[in-house]
């Protein structure tokens, strides 16, 4: 059954990462304040990085329709539920409406706004061409939620250490999904790790990144600067990681994009629980 105009706009802006990006921003405002809270300001920036990850995701798709129809057919503007048209004053309007809500909170935070539009705008036409600088482009694009809130209320180092853990996994989950693109990435000459030195090197990648964030992930506890409960739930995840890796050192692919999204849920739920 064909999708709604309202189902493909919001698998258009891919909504349920949407909400991990705004649940980023809200926790990375829990950690400088020091406490759950959601005062005006970081509303607003949570608004703000809806739209601006609305905008990002569009511009995705906009670009990658080529890729699309080889590599994710049923993709909105590959199956026909929406048009070009449609999905860029879609992505146009979120994204003007992410930048004015930056604006609205203040200087600096729209500073970082336009600096992550704009990596996310360059990221298909220009940055996945290049391998691995694409992929660190992506990892702390998508991180920068957790720095964005605690910049919000105005204690943007809080938000340093859980963008560093993050940034670790989302770098994972780009390779993985580089491997799964192959065949329409290879359509627009785009020259990711898996096409420039082959799936082994890619599988290679993803592991190495996680394998590094096992015990980074543990640091912050034991270094007192997160309490039990944060070790309970990382300790918890690290094992789930563990098995993530030696799935990929094993070169299986299937449901690894699908765990590591739910890595980041998890990590995100530890810092959220600390914090309560």
């Amino acid at each position: 059954m064909p999708r709604s105009w309202l189902a493909s706009a919001a698998a258009l802006v891919r909504v349920k990462n949407l909400v991990l990006a705004a649940a980023g921003v809200a926790i990375g405002g829990f950690l400088a304040l020091g406490r759950p809270a959601l005062p005006t300001a970081l509303v607003w920036a949570m608004g703000s990085a809806l739209g601006l990850g609305a905008a990002g995701n569009a511009a995705n798709d906009l670009f990658d329709v080529d890729a699309d129809r080889v590599n994710r057919p049923e993709r909105p503007l590959v199956s026909g539920g929406l048009s070009r048209p449609a999905a860029l004053l879609l992505g146009g309007v979120a994204g003007g409406l992410g930048l004015v809500a930056a604006w609205w909170v203040g200087v600096a935070l729209f500073g970082i706004a336009a600096a992550a539009l704009a990596v996310m705008l360059v990221y298909s036409p220009v940055l996945k061409r290049s391998g691995v600088l694409g992929n660190v482009a992506v990892a702390a694009t998508a991180s920068a939620p957790l720095v964005y809130g605690a910049a919000a209320v105005g204690g943007w180092r809080a938000g340093l250490v859980p963008f560093g853990l993050a940034a670790l996994l989302h770098f994972a989950r780009e390779v993985v999904k580089d491997l799964e693109d192959v065949p329409g990435d290879r359509v627009l000459g785009r020259r990711t790790v898996p096409i420039i030195w082959g799936a082994k090197a890619g599988f290679l990648a993803a592991a190495a990144s996680l394998i590094l964030f096992v015990p980074v992930a543990l640091v912050p506890w034991v270094a007192g600067w997160y309490g039990r409960r944060y070790g309970i739930v990382v300790v918890a995840l690290d094992l789930g990681i563990a098995m993530l890796i030696v799935r990929l050192l094993n070169h299986r692919l299937a449901g690894a994009r699908g765990a590591l999204k739910a890595a980041m849920a998890v990590g995100l739920a530890a810092l959220l629980w600390e914090r309560l």
